[in-house]
């Protein structure tokens, strides 16, 4: 088994997740007492968060690539970003290790792919929703047509992730709203919806959407156990 290393706290909240995932995947792969190998990294997420609304893009990627440095001197073997639009500066992360950097972009649009969809809803932060470094690999690489939601209802997710969601505070109302934003591109002709902020699964029960929903955390943990165990 190699030893997986996670780069997390943004927010802790979805981190936690993905170290249960991994765990849960592992021993449903392998049985008995099996758990994973792995090392976690966690930032101070208000740090990344404050660059983030500065656009200062080039000291998150520095901060990034130390991370990342630092868990393959740890005895990493593989790194995975356990948060969606931080992957903004992934290559930030492959020119500092030798080691390979699972992109969850990559995984989300493999899972897509098996489910047979061509058009699909992605709902993240606005970083993710109208940057090209997420919907250009779906589209380019997986030949995906990828809907956002409209500047208003961009702007309410936006509010809701950084306000409510990476501080553990998920709501009814909440909830409702995304549902609402997915029906509108569902209406659009969306077949499935990217929950493209590792913390939306939390939000949003799947059996609550009519369409297939991709949970990116879920679906990237599993990527990283089957390199692990591979």
């Amino acid at each position: 088994m190699k030893t997986i290393g996670l780069i997390g706290g943004m927010s802790w909240e979805s981190s936690k997740i993905y170290y249960q995932h991994i765990n849960e995947m592992v021993r449903e792969k392998l049985g008995g007492s099996h758990s994973a190998k792995s090392i976690l990294s966690s930032v101070d997420f208000d740090e990344i968060e404050r660059h983030s609304f500065s656009n200062d893009w080039s000291k998150i990627g520095d901060i990034m690539a130390s991370y990342s440095k630092n868990l393959e001197k740890a005895g990493a073997e593989v790194v995975i970003l356990c948060t969606n639009t931080i992957h903004l500066v992934s290559d930030s992360i492959t020119n500092a290790v030798d080691i390979p950097f699972l992109h969850i972009a990559n995984a989300t649009g493999e899972a897509i792919q098996a489910k047979g969809l061509k058009k699909v809803a992605l709902l993240g932060t606005k970083f993710t929703m109208q940057k090209d470094f997420y919907t250009k690999i779906l589209e380019d690489q997986y030949g995906l047509e990828v809907l956002v939601p409209n500047n208003e209802d961009m702007d309410k997710l936006q509010d809701m992730i950084y306000n409510q969601l990476v501080k553990g505070v998920f709501t009814e109302e909440a909830k409702n709203t995304c549902l609402k934003i997915i029906k509108k591109l569902e209406d659009q002709g969306a077949e499935g919806a990217i929950l493209g902020c590792t913390e939306l699964p939390i939000l949003i029960p799947a059996h609550e959407v009519e369409i297939p929903t991709f949970d990116t955390a879920k679906i990237h943990a599993l990527k990283a156990v089957e390199f692990a165990l591979s």
